[in-house]
């Protein structure tokens, strides 16, 4: 007997909802279908287990039949199947809580986001109607009668007696016609169903099955291969693997298991730089395999990159680079992470906003800095290889979090330095710190050539106090947001105050330019726009000049805020370092403006040749070329015939 059934008036609205809105992917209908199907063999297992024998023990599995000539594609299972009342209630109403309650509930999630339905079998089997002009839905109870539900899910639906040997559920859905904008024949496919299945659905704990057709050479009667020739050989074949990797014992994973998922997954050639393995079972639970790649991906610095880990729910997979799961300085980690307990939409599509995945995201940051603090501990050559491509993120981390991350980076931080040959860390600088030295100290450049040509660098050198060479845009920043190392500031040697001077060598200071205030009035008048003041040096060995900078920015820092300005198109002139030249009081070049001290307009007139002089071993250089020759000529000239 067949019963015509309409839907109620919410689940019609409802109904629409599904078809037209909850789903932005139409291929998750595929999904949705087995993951009922696997709930389904789950509660006839549960059953089983507890019925003291009663039901039959079963080879639990889901089978995908597609059927092209009548454009059908079947998934069923040998699991709990429904009784008439549960196909009423499970389908004809959309929700078992009543459709008018549950579309009430819908409203809620689309303006609050914070609603948990997932796994209510009504909600997942409509997505099929996305793709389906008629689904036939054929169940049966371990101790009931088997039943057909029919819709075409525009108004009603039919429930009439059906012939089923065996307890379960299949579901058979009648594809659209092909539009220009769709291809619905696509999933009668078996290579886009093997795709699907192993994309969405490839931990599922039961076998997916599938009947597939393949092509072999055909074979005479003596079992040879006969050429040209082939015939269909039909085989039974298993879509999922079933297990996942990350839900294995920790003991039984081995390095090489890791390395070929992580090849497999993510599309690497090469093996990752390291992995971890990370099973939490607390007040957060999830599992999680995660990989620092041996070589930066390919286009991490375009605008294209997208940084994330990809995200499953109960071994389903829900969102594919989950960007909440990886702060932006771990932008080039890869992986996944699989937890029951996510708050998950009702298209099961995407994440609702939740603490867990703060505290998950967190958990992981720590054990990735766990990892790499390890590595450098025990396999520093490896971290050096980390270093070369990665070393930029963790300086990052520090920069954009204000420094709010240092006391968790600063121990991964390495740098070249004046006396050493191999990058070192902050806390081997301190250790080997004379005894009476006040700072860590710094200089920055655009290369380590550079840097080491500095004139101020050669103090530090004759007094075998060592710096640390910064040659990176992004090291600068991220000193300046550390301020200290375990209560030892940091100190750039282009800083004016940055040498630590006796009191004998202060008063010298003092004197010189009480001597010579004459020249050094002139000086400053003569570079009127350029510095900012002009003293004499105690930093200088051999070099004439040099440019020191007052207040915190470095030229180097200027320069770069000025390029960053630059390459986004908008000008910065409140950018400006507060600039000082230094004479060294030894130095021939300061003799050949003695020589001239009683002229104050040539004084002046010359003054641009020690500014040029200085930005020119700064790295810098020269604007008129042409006219600092002329002129260091000329006062070359007034010198030796003074």
């Amino acid at each position: 007997m067949k019963e015509t059934k309409e839907f109620q008036a919410e689940s019609k609205e409802l109904l629409n909802l599904m078809i037209n809105s909850i789903y932005t992917n139409k291929e998750i209908f595929l999904r949705e279908l087995i993951s009922n199907a696997s709930d389904a063999i789950d509660k006839y297992k549960y059953l089983q287990l507890t019925s003291e024998g009663k039901l039959p023990n079963r080879d639990y599995e889901i089978w995908i039949t597609p059927n092209k000539e009548e454009k059908s594609l079947e998934i069923s299972d040998n699991g709990i199947g429904m009784t008439k009342d549960e196909l009423i209630n499970n389908l004809g109403t959309i929700a078992k809580s009543g459709s008018k309650d549950f579309l009430s509930k819908f409203k809620d999630v689309k303006t609050n986001k914070d609603l948990n339905i997932i796994g209510q079998f009504g909600v997942g089997f409509y997505s099929a109607f996305m793709v389906s002009t008629k689904i036939e839905v054929t169940t049966k109870t371990t101790d009931g009668k088997a039943y057909k539900f029919t819709s075409d899910g525009l108004k009603d639906y039919t429930i009439e007696d059906a012939d089923k040997k065996d307890a379960g559920t299949s579901i058979k859905l009648f594809l659209k016609e092909d539009k220009e904008e769709e291809n619905y024949s696509k999933f009668l496919d078996t290579y886009t169903i093997e795709n699907l299945v192993t994309k969405y659905s490839d931990y599922i704990r039961y076998p997916i099955k599938m009947e597939v057709t393949t092509s072999v050479p055909k074979k005479d009667k003596d079992g040879k291969e006969i050429k040209d020739q082939y015939e269909d050989k039909k085989e039974i074949k298993v879509l999922n693997s079933m297990i996942p990797l990350w839900k294995k014992n920790k003991k039984d994973v081995t390095e090489k298991d890791m390395n070929d998922f992580y090849k497999s997954k993510f599309g690497d050639y090469e093996d990752p730089l390291t992995s971890l393995f990370i099973n939490v079972d607390g007040m957060v639970r999830y599992d999680a395999l995660v990989y620092i790649p041996k070589h930066a991906p390919y286009n991490l610095y375009s605008e294209n990159y997208e940084k994330g880990l990809d995200l499953y729910s109960k071994g389903i997979f829900i969102q594919e680079k989950c960007k909440a799961l990886v702060p932006d300085y771990l932008k080039f980690v890869k992986g996944l992470v699989d937890s029951d307990d996510f708050d998950l939409n009702i298209s099961r599509e995407t994440l609702q906003t939740s603490p867990l995945l703060k505290r998950i995201s967190d958990n992981i940051e720590k054990k990735v800095l766990e990892k790499l603090n390890d590595i450098k501990e025990k396999e520093y050559d490896k971290y050096l290889e980390f270093w070369k491509n990665f070393g930029d993120h963790i300086k990052f981390g520090i920069y954009e979090s204000y420094g709010g991350r240092k006391d968790s980076l600063q121990g991964l931080l390495i740098f070249n330095s004046l006396l050493n040959e191999k990058l070192i860390s902050l806390k081997e600088y301190k250790d080997k710190m004379k005894p009476d030295q006040k700072f860590i100290y710094y200089a920055s450049g655009k290369t380590l050539e550079e840097i080491k040509l500095l004139p101020q660098i050669e103090r530090f050198n004759k007094d075998g106090i060592d710096v640390l060479l910064l040659d990176k845009k992004i090291d600068e920043f991220c000193i300046m947001m550390l301020k200290d190392f375990d209560k030892v500031e940091f100190k750039n040697i282009s800083d004016e105050n940055s040498t630590e001077l006796s009191k004998e060598e202060k008063e010298n200071l003092d004197s010189l330019v009480a001597t010579n205030k004459r020249m050094i009035d002139n000086l400053k008048e003569g570079l009127k726009g350029k510095v900012d003041d002009v003293t004499f040096s105690s930093k200088l060995i051999d070099s004439p000049v040099c440019i020191t900078t007052k207040n915190g920015m470095s030229l180097n820092m200027e320069n770069t805020l000025h390029q960053e300005a630059k390459d986004n198109n908008f000008t910065d002139d409140e950018v400006k370092a507060t600039k000082v030249l230094e004479i060294n009081p030894n130095g021939d070049l300061f003799k050949a403006f003695k020589a001239i001290e009683g002229d104050d307009e040539a004084t002046k007139k010359y003054a641009t040749v020690l500014y040029d002089e200085a930005m020119m071993l700064e790295g810098y250089d020269v604007q008129d070329k042409k006219a600092f020759c002329t002129k260091l000529n000329e006062l070359l000239v007034k010198a030796l015939n003074k």
